[in-house]
C-alpha cells in the first residue's frame, strides 16, 4: 500500500516530467528552421530523455508507488509528461515567430 508520501512526491515528479517535456518542446521548436523538425526530434529525443529521469527518480532515488509493472511505469512516466508538455507548449505559449528579436548583425 503506497503512502500519501509516496504519492506526494509522485506527483512532483510527474510534474517535474511534464516541465522537462515541455521544455524540450519549446528548445526544440526555436532551434529547427523547418517545420516538421522540431516535431520529429519531440517525439524521439523528449521520451529518451523523460525515460533516463524516470530511471534515476524511481530507480535510484525510489520515488513513487509501485504501479504494477514496467510498461505501465514507462507509459505514465513518459507518455503522460510527453503528451502534457506537448500540448502545454503548443496552446498555452505563444509560437516563437510571434517575438520580436533585435536584429544583432549590424551591431559592433
Amino acid at each position: 500500500m503506497a503512502t500519501v508520501v509516496e504519492w506526494v512526491l509522485f506527483g512532483v515528479v510527474l510534474a517535474g516530467q511534464t516541465l522537462v517535456a515541455a521544455v524540450a518542446t519549446r528548445f526544440f521548436r526555436i532551434r529547427m528552421e523547418t517545420s516538421w523538425g522540431w516535431v520529429i526530434y519531440t517525439t524521439l529525443l523528449t521520451p529518451v530523455l523523460l525515460l533516463a529521469v524516470t530511471l534515476v527518480t524511481t530507480g535510484a532515488l525510489g520515488i513513487g508507488p509501485d504501479l504494477g509493472g514496467p510498461g505501465v511505469a514507462v507509459a505514465v512516466m513518459v507518455g503522460v509528461p510527453l503528451a502534457l508538455g506537448f500540448t502545454i507548449d503548443l496552446l498555452y505559449v505563444p509560437p516563437p515567430e510571434e517575438y520580436d528579436l533585435p536584429d544583432t548583425q549590424n551591431q559592433q
